[in-house]
């Protein structure tokens, strides 16, 4: 069973309103591409607003209206490398500048996840303002630079069965923990 996933998001400045005529191929887009997500090997989950369907309803940054964020949980960084550079969302992306406009700070933000664990929309923000100061990071980073999962801790709780053999004879005297060396 995998520990962790990976945690991506990306945010972008679009250049009008979502039912403007400007953004309308983007809109039509949607639906296809988050299927194509949806199905693609290695996909876990992705961000929704209230609707349902994408997130476009959502807004990252309060008073911002052309601010929209995008953020899923993948299996692996390759996962989410074929999605995105593999597959025909890659044709999508090319045309990213028609719809979005260029963001002189990081957009984009990686991280490991606990398996399980679904970001919000402040935990995503948060991952992109740690890019955006530090750099990429095991904490946050990009496509460019990636870093592993994190070496999952031991489970103290996890008791190994007892090896073949006699069964052990029990100290004469208990030590506590506190009479340990």
């Amino acid at each position: 069973m995998t520990t962790f996933h990976l945690a991506q998001v990306n945010v972008g400045r679009i250049v009008g309103p979502l039912d403007g005529p400007e953004l309308s191929d983007f809109v039509a887009e949607l639906p296809r591409i988050n299927a194509l997500a949806d199905r693609s090997p290695g996909f876990v989950w992705r961000l929704v607003d209230a609707g349902g369907e994408d997130s476009t309803g959502l807004r990252p940054e309060e008073g911002d209206d052309l601010l929209i964020i995008n953020c899923s949980v993948w299996e692996s960084v390759e996962a989410l490398r074929n999605f995105t550079y593999h597959s025909d969302h890659l044709r999508v992306l090319s045309r990213r500048r028609e719809w979005f406009r260029r963001m002189r700070e990081a957009h984009q933000a990686l991280w490991w996840v606990p398996a399980g664990h679904r970001p919000g929309t402040a935990e995503a923000m948060e991952r992109v303002a740690m890019v955006r100061e530090h750099g990429p990071t095991p904490s946050a980073f990009t496509f460019r630079e990636t870093f592993p999962p994190p070496n999952p801790a031991p489970n103290p709780t996890r008791v190994s069965a007892p090896a073949p053999g006699p069964a052990p004879v029990p100290d004469p005297a208990p030590v506590t923990q506190a009479g340990r060396a």
